[in-house]
C-alpha cells in the first residue's frame, strides 16, 4: 500500500557568510540581500522521502514550501530528484513569519491536503536554527512525531521504525502513522538531481513566477504539470492575525556571524599553577560560583 507523504521545506538566506545588509529595518532577515538554497537539513528529510517511496510502491511525495515565488525553485527541486508533486505557499500575509505563524501557515496546508501518513522535514533551518517549526506543525495538527531522526528503518501495519540520535548514542523507536518526523543533518545525504527529470520539468513554475504574455504560455496548456500549486492565505482557509509579522511574537534585533581568533584563546597545562589560575579567573567572572 501506498503512502501519502509531505516534505516540508525551506528556501533559506546562506546565512554562513552574513554581512551587515542581512537584516532589515524591521528586523527580519533581508532575504534579497542574500543567496538563497535549499535548507541543508530539509535536503536530508527529502532522502529519507525518496528512501520511503521506492519502499512503497504507489507512494507519492509532494513537497511544501513556503516564502516568495522565487520559492518555487525548491519544488522544482524536489521534482528533479524523484518526488510527484508541490505547494508553495506565497501571500504577503505570509511575509515576517517566526516559526509560530510559519507552523500554522504549514499546518493549515497540510490540513488542506488531507489523508497525509507521513510528514516530514529537517530538524532546523540555517537561518534561525530553532528546531521549532517540525514540532510545532505537529501539535498543531495533533500528529505523533519524532526528533533527531536519522533513518526510517521500515513501516509496517501503520508503524514506523525510527532510528534516532540522542545524547550519548542512538535508539530506534516505533511510532503509529500518521506522523511527523523532523530529520537530522548526520543522515545520509539526498542524492543528486536526475537529469531527465530536470529535462522533463525545468519549465515547472507557479503562476505567479511567470511572466505577462508568456512565451510558454501554450507548452503550460499542453502539460499540466508543469504548472505548481500555488496557495495563498485563503487559499488554504488562514487567519490573517495568525500569519506573518501578524502572527508573529518574536523578533529579532540583528544577527552576527562571529569568528573566533586565535588571540581569545588560552592553552593551559595541567600543572596545578595553571588549574588553579584558571579556576580563579572562572571565578572572578563569574562563570563558576
Amino acid at each position: 500500500m501506498g503512502l501519502k507523504i509531505i516534505v516540508m521545506a525551506k528556501q533559506v538566506p546562506d546565512t554562513r557568510n552574513v554581512g551587515k545588509d542581512a537584516m532589515t529595518a524591521e528586523g527580519t532577515v533581508n532575504r534579497a540581500a542574500l543567496p538563497a538554497i535549499f535548507n541543508p537539513d530539509d535536503l536530508n528529510a527529502l532522502e529519507q522521502a525518496l528512501r520511503l517511496k521506492e519502499q512503497h510502491p504507489g507512494s507519492t511525495i509532494g513537497v511544501l514550501t513556503m516564502g516568495p515565488p522565487r520559492a518555487g525553485e525548491i519544488i522544482r527541486q524536489g521534482l528533479y530528484r524523484g518526488t510527484d508533486t508541490g505547494w508553495l505557499l506565497t501571500d504577503r500575509l505570509f511575509a515576517g513569519a517566526d516559526t509560530l505563524a510559519t507552523s500554522y501557515a504549514l499546518a493549515t496546508a497540510i490540513k488542506k491536503i488531507g489523508d497525509v501518513d507521513v510528514v516530514l522535514g529537517g530538524r532546523q533551518a540555517i537561518d534561525g536554527d530553532t528546531a521549532q517549526v517540525g514540532p510545532q506543525v505537529a501539535q498543531k495538527l495533533g500528529l505523533n512525531q519524532v526528533t533527531y531522526v536519522e533513518e526510517i528503518l521500515g513501516i509496517e501495519n501503520g508503524v514506523a521504525r525510527v532510528r534516532r540520535r540522542i545524547d550519548g548514542g542512538q535508539e530506534t523507536v516505533e511510532v503509529p502513522l500518521p506522523v511527523v518526523l523532523t530529520v537530522n543533518g548526520s543522515a545520509a545525504p539526498c542524492r543528486p538531481q536526475n537529469a531527465k527529470l530536470v529535462m522533463k520539468y525545468k519549465y515547472a513554475t507557479c503562476p505567479m513566477e511567470r511572466p505577462e504574455n508568456d512565451p510558454r504560455a501554450d507548452l503550460y496548456e499542453q502539460r499540466p504539470y508543469l504548472t505548481l500549486n500555488q496557495w495563498s492565505v485563503a487559499d488554504v482557509d488562514g487567519d490573517p492575525s495568525q500569519c506573518g509579522l501578524a502572527g508573529s511574537p518574536t523578533k529579532v534585533k540583528t544577527v552576527q556571524n562571529i569568528v573566533f581568533q586565535a588571540k581569545e584563546s588560552k592553552t593551559l597545562t595541567a600543572s596545578d599553577a595553571d588549574v588553579e589560575g584558571l579556576i580563579k579567573e572562572l571565578l572572578d567572572e563569574k562563570i563558576i560560583g
